[in-house]
């Protein structure tokens, strides 16, 4: 049984203490570290082996859509799964966007997180309910500006390799990227993905 580490970023003492009591009774989770602020968060990640970060949009000493791409900067094959308060359609657009792989507001069953760290850990992509009813009119706006930009290559009937030669990556970068766009999307394939893209104007 694979093992998912768990770096744990909330300011609040007695919820983070909880969290990491749920966490680490799952016998396939472990928690290897704790942050109260952003500053925290970054030395944190540098100094622990996290497959995944659990992580508060509102935090002290910076904000937590920046951390999350300083996370990425830092390792850059780390999922984020934001936990918080806010339940608004633009604060998880804003997250996503930044390259968080999961959202959920705070209030969520005990079952609901452990399973969005574990499939967050796995690659998923993971939005909470009544978020994603709110994003499902525009699902392209979950993208970062790099999966946009490869969505509507692919959308304009480029293959992957030539998508590599547009935007200098290499073709393994760019399955990533596409993958990623698949998850975000719900696309079962290359041909759902450019349909959508062209719903959403990208195409």
């Amino acid at each position: 049984m694979r093992t998912v580490r768990v770096l744990l970023a909330d300011d609040h003492p007695l919820y983070r203490a909880g969290l990491r009591l749920m966490l680490e009774g799952a016998p396939d989770l472990e928690v290897v570290g704790e942050a109260a602020s952003v500053p925290e968060l970054l030395t944190e990640i540098g100094a622990t082996d996290a497959d995944v970060v659990v992580l508060d949009v509102a935090m002290p000493g910076g904000d937590g859509i920046d951390a999350i791409r300083a996370l990425h900067e830092r390792r850059p094959g780390v999922a984020v799964l934001i936990l918080t308060m806010f339940d608004d359609a633009g604060s998880a657009r804003r997250a996503m966007r930044a390259g968080a792989s999961g959202y959920l507001v705070k209030g969520a069953s005990g079952d609901d997180v452990l399973a969005a760290v574990r499939a967050v850990g796995a690659g998923q992509v993971v939005i909470d309910g009544q978020v994603r009813d709110a994003l499902e009119h525009e699902p392209a706006g979950l993208l970062t500006v790099r999966e946009r930009d490869v969505l509507r290559l692919m959308a304009s009937g480029l293959t992957n390799t030539a998508i590599a030669e547009r935007l200098f990556l290499s073709e393994k970068t760019v399955r990533n990227h596409v993958s990623a766009v698949f998850r975000k999307l719900g696309a079962g394939n290359r041909v759902d993905a450019v349909r959508l893209a062209r719903d959403a104007g990208l195409g």
